[in-house]
């Protein structure tokens, strides 16, 4: 993207923002917080509680461990937590990722939530446009939140916290790496008034690849602001992203040995390929305390715009054609609303009841050609000058609605219960057709209508085994029941039936540990999910198409170590092993109908590791490293290929002075380049991790 049109993107949602009335920023409501010295957590509950009490896997890492890690995207951010694994890059393009949570990598599995709001709506996480400037901490629940967000949430909730409207604290960066890449940040309160805070986050970057013709360029604005006013308090928050991407391509792998069957880093789309997405997000909403408890109410409202040129090849061949490609302008609409009342039942109990809906609303028109690239990717043409073959199009819309409630109850000191339940209620219409856009025919045109109403609910103990001091040890369970309406991939084809809900029960057992009031901590869980209609592409003439992929089991065990050897030197640890299999799916492959049974998922690794030490003083000479380890994966359903383990290293070092601080970061330091996520475009392709990159930053607190 061009300097000058970065600036004017961000210049007028920026001046925008600043002039918009004082409403307020998204915070969690504001009930009594008990008296704790252990980490707190809201993704769980939705009222800040203690991480080792909640009968559940929760990982908090914090903004001072970020900054500490020089992490500004979400694979180095979560590099550290425990069983989780993210690709970076995938379908969705360069700026976007695949998280791996509990042995299921799937782009759409997760629910991603930024301030409280899902991010992404009714639809898929908006991971590309995902902003980690100013962020107060990261909160990851393995696991579905079936009570709290319902019909959104499966394997597990990254939940990302901004720093509050008007929090003190001035920083501006600017950095510069290998590839082309660069970019700029600043953050900031602005003038409070009274009951009035407010502050805006300002940031834009270009991040360059070593693979042919991809990049990405990202401009984002967010300002937040608060009211006390009227005995509570109104928040207004406004984000706006603009995200242009030159997309890489999947690599074809077929063979035994993991071979790759094209040029490394070469690119096969068309010369003009591109995934460009404008993003306007609204929040606003009213906290107040109300009979006894705390009442928070929440509306958001989004509008996106994306338009896609890609391709991707069919054949392994130096003949014409041996790609497909697409174009594609989709726009969707979100809005999101919830109320619920937390109340504190005398001095052992705790309530949340509330209400939420979400509407999605998506349209997008698609037009496929074939086309000729060389498989060194040099020369690739322009899609301009390619004859379009089908036209498709497909109009959503989609109603998520629940009415829940939770509580919590400390039968004694040590016995803590939880127990929620939640009646959802989901309705999805779809209309999609496709023409040959070379005969007059209007083609054919088809419409279908979903319709769900289900409970969901979870269940879980934690009992405070054993305490002295300082130091404690935790037995926690818990048991959950959920589902999730059928992920849209808006490929270029465009299939009117709507697939079935994916649904999954799961239990969980667990034990945590503290130790020398914190010093030392650890935490061991062991979980069993069993998945019904998991949603999987597939290739259908040449188009990838979604399915629904019969029952699946994931279980396994995590182990999470952590510990601070001096108040500027910590350190962290983690193992988790999954299993991850088909119980019963039959798949057409190669001719046949193959049963899965017994088969591993794809690119769902048995062993995860990381381990990290971060040296943090407030002057001086600071610094971290991280060493990752991703066991060995399968990449076809067959199972037949078997990609090797592998193992990435990443490191900083840095110094500061007074308010000035100069650091390099490196991440894939030893330049490993295996096969990390699956292309739903192009059959038997995959995404690699990117090659080892470099970034030097100079930040200033003022």
């Amino acid at each position: 993207m061009r300097c000058s049109k970065l600036v004017r993107a961000l210049a007028g949602p920026a001046a925008f923002a600043i002039a918009l009335p004082a409403f307020a920023q998204a915070n969690p409501p504001q009930t009594t917080v008990p008296t704790v010295t252990e980490t707190l957590q809201v993704t769980a509950t939705r009222t800040p509680e203690d991480v080792e009490t909640v009968p559940a896997s929760i990982t908090v890492i914090s903004g001072e461990d970020l900054a500490a890690r020089g992490a500004i995207d979400l694979p180095a951010a979560l590099a550290l937590a425990t069983g989780v694994a993210v690709a970076p890059g995938g379908e969705n393009g360069p700026a976007s990722s695949v998280p791996e949570i509990w042995g299921l990598r799937e782009f759409d599995a997760f629910l991603l939530v930024v301030d409280g709001v899902p991010w992404g709506g009714a639809f898929n996480p908006a991971l590309p446009s995902l902003d980690l400037a100013n962020v107060d901490r990261i909160e990851i629940l393995r696991g579905s939140a079936p009570v709290m967000y319902g019909a959104t949430s499966f394997v597990g909730v990254i939940h990302v916290i901004h720093r509050p409207a008007g929090a003190p604290g001035r920083t501006a960066s600017a950095w510069g790496g290998n590839f082309s890449s660069g970019g700029a940040a600043v953050s900031t309160p602005l003038p409070q008034i009274g009951g009035f805070r407010q502050s805006l986050t300002v940031d834009g970057e270009r991040q360059g690849f070593k693979d042919d013709r991809t990049r990405f360029d990202r401009g984002h604005v967010l300002y937040r602001s608060s009211l006390v006013a009227a005995g509570g308090s109104f928040r207004f928050d406004f984000d706006g992203s603009i995200v242009d991407q030159k997309p890489a391509s999947p690599i074809p792998i077929h063979d035994p040995d993991v071979a790759f069957l094209t040029r490394l880093d070469s690119n096969q789309n068309p010369s003009d390929a591109k995934i460009d997405e404008d993003r306007l997000h609204f929040v606003t909403g009213y906290d107040r305390s109300l009979a006894g408890g705390a009442w928070s109410t929440t509306l958001a409202v989004t509008h996106a715009t994306r338009k896609t040129i890609r391709g991707f090849l069919t054949d392994v061949v130096e003949t014409d054609p041996n790609a497909a490609g697409f174009n594609q302008d989709l726009t969707t609409d979100d809005v999101y609303f919830d109320t619920h009342l937390a109340w504190r039942l005398g001095s052992n109990a705790r309530l949340v009841a509330g209400v939420d809906h979400l509407y999605g609303k998506a349209k997008a028109d698609s037009q496929t050609f074939d086309y000729f690239v060389p498989l060194s990717g040099h020369g690739a043409p322009s899609s301009k000058g390619q004859p379009l073959d089908h036209g498709f199009n497909l109009d959503d819309k989609r109603n998520f609605s629940g009415l829940y409630l939770q509580t919590e109850w400390d039968a004694t000191p040590r016995l803590h219960f939880l127990a929620g339940a939640r009646l959802n209620h989901t309705d999805e219409k779809r209309t999609a057709g496709d023409r040959e856009l070379s005969f007059p025919d209007p083609g054919d045109q088809g419409t279908d209508q979903r319709t769900v109403t289900r409970g969901s609910g979870v269940l879980g103990v934690n009992w405070l085994a054993w305490t002295q001091g300082d130091s404690a040890l935790w037995l926690f369970a818990d048991y959950r029941d959920t589902f999730k309406p059928a992920a849209l991939d808006f490929g270029p084809e465009a299939e009117a039936d709507i697939l079935k809900p994916e649904a999954s029960h799961s239990s969980e057992v667990g034990l945590k540990n503290r130790l020398d009031g914190g010093r030392f901590e650890w935490e061991l869980t062991a979980f069993q999910m069993d998945f019904e209609n998991l949603v999987v592409g597939q290739s259908v003439d040449g188009l990838p198409q979604l399915v629904n992929a019969g029952s699946e089991r994931f279980k396994g065990a995590e182990l999470d170590l952590k510990g601070r050897l001096h108040p500027d030197l910590w350190w962290r640890a983690t193992y988790a092993w999954h299993d991850a299999k088909f119980r019963d799916f039959v798949k057409l492959l190669d001719g046949e109908n193959l049963q899965l049974a017994g088969h591993r998922l794809q690119l769902s690794a048995r062993d995860l590791a990381s381990a990290g030490l971060i040296w943090a003083p407030a002057r001086g000479l600071f610094g971290s490293a991280t060493v990752n380890y991703t066991g060995s994966r399968l990449l076809d359903e067959q199972n037949e290929i078997l990609a090797p383990s592998y193992t990435t290293w990443a490191a900083g070092i840095g110094y500061r002075s007074g308010t000035w601080e100069l650091r390099l970061d490196g991440l894939n330091l030893n330049d490993t380049r295996p096969p990390v996520s699956l292309s739903e475009l192009g059959d038997g392709q995959y995404y690699i991790l990117p090659a080892r990159n470099f970034r030097l930053t100079l930040a200033t607190r003022f």
